[in-house]
């Protein structure tokens, strides 16, 4: 049986109209980040569609130490609130210490879980316990039967509001592939299940100090995803991405991002039969 979280107004479910999730991968600024926030809700609200801003007040995963990871904690949230308050959409964020899933809870609606931290159980349980979703993206490193285990520990907390990520699995040194089994596999246990578009074609590392990527596949991926009927996608937009502080050559700017949903919407309509 499949589940329906509600985040927000919206309901989220394998077998309910398609989400989508975007946003920059950091919150480069106020102003730069609320004019793509707005811009991004102009292309996907009209679809009727659930659409969920994503950001991150902190990349703590980067590849080079001199790289830029946001504008912190505090600063971040003070952001997020402020976007939330103008275009009312819904907010997931990711948390990378158990110490911040409180804080982020007072203003996030989905607390994030990035793949590198999945199986960080302090962390799991510390999202779970702020009784806010918690979408889990599955690690590079993980089998999609694995997270089970990850699942288990968030019930065990009370807790059901859960989704979880496919975001591509390692592919030798340097490259992600995605096995789509993992989604239906995922599926099986009942919750959401996401796709994240961007975060599949990247190339970890590629570029000496900073990570590579191919933006063109992120839309030949999502709509392989989307048509094993799938709960939403995830995907990282930007006005310039050529200019990104973090994840641009993965980026898709406003042009591809639009003809993307399009797409997908088309799609998830002929796969759930909706009218």
């Amino acid at each position: 049986m499949q589940k329906t979280i509600k985040i927000g107004d919206y309901q989220l479910s394998n077998a309910k109209p398609l989400a989508f999730m975007a946003g920059t991968c950091v919150i480069e600024s106020e102003a730069h980040y609320l004019r793509t926030a707005k811009k991004l809700k102009e292309i996907i609200t009209p679809t009727g569609h659930p659409f969920i801003l994503k950001a991150s007040f902190d990349k703590a995963n980067r590849t080079s130490v001199t790289a830029y990871r946001g504008p912190g904690l505090a600063k971040g949230l003070e952001i997020l609130s402020k976007a939330k308050q103008i275009t009312g959409l819904p907010i997931v964020v990711d948390v990378h210490e158990p110490w911040q899933a409180e804080e982020v809870a007072q203003v996030a609606d989905i607390l994030q879980i990035p793949a590198f931290l999945c199986r960080q159980t302090d962390l799991v349980l510390a999202c779970a316990d702020t009784g806010k979703a918690v979408n889990v993206k599955k690690g590079q490193f993980l089998a999609p039967e694995a997270m089970e285990q990850v699942i288990k520990k968030i019930e065990s907390r009370g807790n059901k509001n859960i989704l979880l990520t496919e975001r591509g699995a390692c592919f030798g040194y340097g490259d992600l592939i995605v096995d789509m089994r993992s989604l239906e596999l995922m599926k099986q246990f009942g919750y959401p299940v996401i796709f994240d578009a961007t975060h599949s074609v990247q190339k970890p590392g590629a570029l000496g100090s900073a990570t590579g990527g191919n933006r063109k596949l992120a839309p030949v991926l999502a709509k392989a995803a989307t048509a094993l009927g799938i709960a939403g996608v995830f995907f990282e937009a930007h006005p310039t991405p050529q200019k990104a502080l973090s994840d641009g050559p993965n980026s898709l700017d406003f042009a591809l991002t639009a003809k993307m949903v399009s797409e997908l919407c088309a799609i998830d309509k002929v796969v759930k039969k909706f009218n």
